[in-house]
């Protein structure tokens, strides 16, 4: 089969034929239609995970996808030969990923049902940001009204995270560039603030919630400075100080999506319902993507990447 992979830790990703995987007791096999991009996949492919799990090589990127069951292994109950399914397969040995046209995963893995209608291509590009803008969206437990400061709302969890505040009744702050700003409205944001115009200090005060998507310690710590006294902030970089939140009785702290099929099955329904947009900025042929997804990636991105297999 064919499938893009690294052959090394560091290496440029490359189109390769591989044998097609068969699913061992408890797997499940999947043809797949569409598997999206995300941030994750290079940083599995430098060597992010060397040392804490096996990995094999070629290591064939991609975590989440979407596709049809094909085959299953002894003892699978969840799926049956033929169900669409959607959702996240990154599992031990790292490598076995969904930049492929076929992959295995045990069914334990978040999976879930793809609802008839909804695109497979979207739903692929659903999973790891949308789980973790659900996630983070319900670790605020802020009430209607309350405001939240997004920090990196132009990505993928960002665009999400917004439209999700939004319909909880919050009022959403968005950080972004003047050319984001219409889209950052229509996508529920009450006010955009121009993050390269200087610090948010002084544009921003008293926010009752922060979710930090982009940026290192310093950049949180900037940004942490206009929640209010008892609030909550929340990072996805792993940039939280647990003691300097403490001090200011800020609850959260760094912030880990755990996949469930709930959540998938949340999230599909809210798609299928026209309740969340999922922007697919570009879609790449599996034969075409490795040349591009060598390239340096733009900051500038509107949307989630997808390889159409």
């Amino acid at each position: 089969m064919r499938a893009i992979a690294v052959h090394e830790f560091g290496g440029s990703p490359v189109l390769v034929e591989i044998p097609e995987p068969v699913p061992g007791p408890g797997g499940v096999l999947v043809r797949l239609a569409a598997a999206g991009v995300n941030p994750f996949d290079r940083k599995v492919a430098d060597g992010m995970m060397k040392g804490s799990m096996p990995h094999v090589f070629p290591l064939v990127l991609g975590i989440d996808g979407a596709g049809v069951v094909e085959a299953l292994g002894e003892g699978v109950t969840r799926f049956a030969v033929g169900d669409p399914v959607f959702g996240t397969f990154f599992h031990s040995p790292a490598g076995e990923g969904t930049y492929a046209e076929y992959v295995t995963v045990p069914e334990t893995n978040p999976l879930a049902l793809l609802p008839a209608g909804l695109d497979p291509v979207v739903a692929a590009a659903l999973p790891t940001a949308g789980l973790t803008a659900v996630q983070v969206v319900d670790a605020l437990e802020a009430e209607a009204g309350e405001t939240v400061l997004v920090v990196g709302a132009t990505g993928g969890v960002g665009g999400f995270v917004v439209q999700l505040a939004a319909a909880a009744g919050l009022r959403v702050v968005a950080t972004g560039r003047p050319a984001d700003a219409d889209r950052l409205r229509e996508l529920g944001a009450a006010e955009v603030v121009d993050h390269t115009a200087g610090p948010l200090s002084g544009r921003v005060s008293d926010v009752d919630a922060l979710v930090h998507l982009v940026g290192d310690q310093e950049a949180f710590r900037a940004a942490l400075a206009v929640v209010r006294t008892g609030g909550r902030a929340f990072t996805t970089t792993f940039s939280a100080d647990q003691d300097a939140l403490a001090a200011r009785g800020i609850s959260g702290g760094n912030f880990e999506v755990r996949g469930t099929p709930d959540g998938l099955s949340r999230l599909a329904d809210a798609v299928s319902g026209g309740r969340l947009k999922v922007a697919v900025e570009h879609r790449l042929p599996l034969a075409e993507a490795a040349a591009e997804l060598a390239r340096p990636r733009s900051t500038g991105a509107r949307g989630k990447t997808v390889v159409v297999i």
